[in-house]
């Protein structure tokens, strides 16, 4: 029987490239997008997977809304019966620079928290009953390098990402043995939100990226969508893990 995945956010960025990756390996996709302005691209995905012989639905709702979570994961149950994996890709910021310290609200940091903290929560805790049904399911968190470095492109995104690695790991403890939950913390990456954001700060990044990182290079979309699939469908001993995808940023202890 056909897998099925449910990705939030998953219209834009690196949310549709696991949408589309999924589904040119044969999976059904569930795909939530929170803005209007998303709703054709989401279409475009219904409509893609009708060609791989698969099937994509979408649906807006805000990973911050308990209701919009279950419903999420209804909607999957209820169309095919099952979910196999999860892709928490929803998340949001802005750009402030980390030592304009009066450019943060509290309004910043609790929106910022709410969709990249609380937001996987609510919509792993949905699903969860789902992923540990039959075989048992994959979770995948996408967080940010940031997290780790506390870096990026605010403060308040920084901690909650970092919190969101936390996460992970209390997640990965009490959804064990059926579920294994895992994050991925890409550095810059094209096509991203501080591309779409300001792009003159991308280009900047992206140059001081590929002088710094042993890869010389800054990630696609596409490149986290490969690791995230392989999460989700092998890794069968790795539960709890948060893994880098920095281009080896690392290795120098750079931030």
């Amino acid at each position: 029987m056909t897998k099925t995945v449910v990705i939030t956010g998953g219209a834009s960025g690196i949310g549709r490239a696991c949408s589309q990756y999924f589904m040119q390996n044969g999976w059904n996709v569930v795909l939530s997008y929170l803005l209007d302005s998303e709703k054709a691209a989401a279409d475009a995905l219904a409509e893609e997977a009708i060609g791989g012989n698969v099937q994509a639905i979408s649906l807006q709702s805000d990973v911050t809304k308990d209701d919009d979570c279950r419903e999420l994961a209804a909607l999957a149950t209820k169309t095919f019966g099952r979910i196999d994996a999860l892709v928490s890709s929803a998340g949001t910021t802005r750009l402030v620079p980390h030592g304009d310290l009066d450019a943060l609200t509290m309004d910043d940091f609790m929106k910022t928290a709410a969709v990249n903290t609380a937001g996987p929560f609510q919509i792993v805790r949905a699903c969860a009953e789902a992923l540990k049904a039959g075989e048992g399911g994959s979770v995948v968190i996408v967080s940010s390098y940031g997290a780790i470095w506390g870096t990026g492109s605010s403060i308040a995104y920084a901690a909650s990402k970092g919190a969101t690695n936390t996460l992970t790991m209390s997640l990965a403890r009490v959804l064990a043995p059926k579920v294994r939950v895992n994050a991925v913390c890409p550095a810059l990456i094209a096509g991203g939100f501080v591309e779409r954001m300001d792009k003159q700060v991308f280009d900047a990044r992206v140059e001081l990226q590929e002088a710094r990182a042993p890869l010389q290079m800054v990630g696609q979309p596409e490149d986290v969508a490969a690791d995230v699939f392989w999460l989700s469908t092998g890794a069968r001993l790795m539960t709890g893990s948060v893994l880098s995808l920095d281009s080896g940023l690392h290795l120098n202890g750079d931030s």
